[in-house]
C-alpha cells in the first residue's frame, strides 16, 4: 500500500528542492511524495513536510490564506511532521520578525541574531543572514540522527532562529556568534532550521530517516 507524503504548498516554500530530495530518499520504498496545496491531500497523508523561506509573516499569512493552516494543526495530532527553515519557525509560538504569532507546535520565540559589531576567529565581521555551511551537534539520540554523525555539516540560510521555551525540545544546536538551536523534536514533530535538501549525503540521510519514522 502507498504511502502518502505531503510537502506543503502555500506558496512560500522551496519546493522543488525539498520534493526533489524526498523523492529521492523515497526511491525503491512505498511512499509517495506529492506538493500540495489541498488541505485534504494534507489531511490523507501519512506525514507532513513544512517547508517555509522568506518573511515569517508571509509564510503565516499565506498558510491561512490558503487553507492549509488547519489542515496542519490537524496532522501534527498524530502524524510525523517535518518543518524546514522558515517550516521550522512556524512551528513555535511567536516571532519577533514583525511581531508575528506562529502554529504554537513548540513552546518557544523566535529571534533575531545579535551580532552588530562582532567579529569573527578571522577578523572578519558577522554577516547576516548566516549563509553557507556550519556544523550540527546533537543534543539526544534521535531517529531522525540515524547514521548521520554527530558534528555533521549542514547548509544553512537565516537572520533569525529558534529559542524553545524547553530546552528538552531543542535537538541540535550550531554556533554563529555563539550557541543556537537549529533542530527542535516534540513527539511526532521535528524540524530544522537548516536545509537537509542541501546538504548532500547527510541531509538525503535525515530525510530517508524521516520517511521511516514511527514516533
Amino acid at each position: 500500500m502507498t504511502r502518502l507524503v505531503a510537502v506543503v504548498d502555500h506558496g512560500m516554500g522551496n519546493l522543488r528542492s525539498v520534493s526533489q530530495a524526498l523523492m529521492h530518499a523515497a526511491a525503491g520504498s512505498d511512499c509517495r511524495v506529492v506538493v500540495t496545496s489541498r488541505p485534504d491531500e494534507v489531511l490523507a497523508a501519512e506525514r507532513v513536510v513544512l517547508p517555509g523561506q522568506g518573511a515569517m509573516r508571509d509564510c503565516m499569512r499565506e498558510l491561512e490564506r490558503s487553507g492549509l493552516q488547519a489542515a496542519v494543526l490537524a496532522a501534527a495530532r498524530n502524524r510525523p511532521l517535518l518543518g524546514v527553515c522558515v517550516g521550522m519557525q512556524m512551528l513555535l509560538d511567536h516571532s519577533e520578525e514583525q511581531d508575528t504569532p506562529g502554529l504554537g507546535l513548540v513552546p518557544g520565540r523566535v529571534v533575531r541574531f545579535r551580532l552588530d559589531g562582532r567579529r569573527q576567529s578571522d577578523g572578519s565581521h558577522f554577516k547576516l543572514p548566516q549563509m553557507g555551511w556550519n556544523q550540527v551537534r546533537q543534543r539526544a539520540a534521535h531517529p531522525l540522527w540515524r547514521d548521520v554523525p554527530d558534528d555533521s555539516w549542514f547548509y544553512f540560510l537565516h537572520s533569525y532562529y529558534a529559542k524553545p521555551s524547553d530546552e528538552c525540545h531543542s535537538a541540535a544546536h550550531s554556533d554563529y556568534g555563539g550557541s543556537f538551536t537549529c533542530a527542535v523534536a516534540r513527539d511526532n514533530i521535528f524540524a530544522t532550521q537548516f536545509h537537509p535538501e542541501k546538504s548532500a549525503t547527510h541531509g538525503l540521510t535525515l530525510y530517508r530517516n524521516f520517511l521511516a519514522w514511527m514516533p
